[in-house]
């Protein structure tokens, strides 16, 4: 009788520890789920930020090619600001506004003009999670 009174009952100790590493096991595969993601989305918009950029910078060549290219006289600036079509594709998602600023400056007996352009690419809306916006400023002389 002895036997009896301090035999235990030992049945059902593995069902809690089995339920707790399969709650580890189940926070674990929500992290590394959250982490992908983040890490995914991350990607995403560095390639979204390196187009804005590059949408910006043809803001800048546009603006360029209109003050630089016609040969003789100083030109006036394009109609500022102005939006720039980039066409079809990717940078079509691409809102690019450029500002042209003219200024002549002497340069002994010569008459400079000097113009300085900003390009600015938006593309999404503010405050979401894909707005994006560069701006880019050059300054040159013909």
């Amino acid at each position: 009788m002895t036997d009896a009174i301090f035999q235990r009952d030992e049945h059902g100790f593995a069902l809690p520890s089995a339920i707790f590493l399969l709650v580890v096991l189940a926070a674990l595969a929500v992290y590394m789920t959250t982490l992908s993601r983040t890490s995914h989305l991350s990607s995403a918009l560095d390639v979204h930020s390196a187009r804005a950029y590059q949408a910006a910078r043809a803001g800048i060549e546009w603006a360029a090619w209109q003050v630089i290219v016609p040969p003789g006289p100083a030109t006036p600036c394009p109609v500022s600001p102005s939006t720039v079509g980039l066409g079809a594709g990717e940078f079509a998602l691409f809102t690019v506004t450029v500002e042209c600023r003219r200024s002549d400056t002497n340069d002994g007996a010569e008459t400079v003009a000097v113009y300085e352009i900003r390009s600015t690419a938006r593309a999404g809306a503010a405050g979401e999670p894909d707005y994006v916006e560069r701006q880019i400023r050059a300054v040159f002389a013909k």
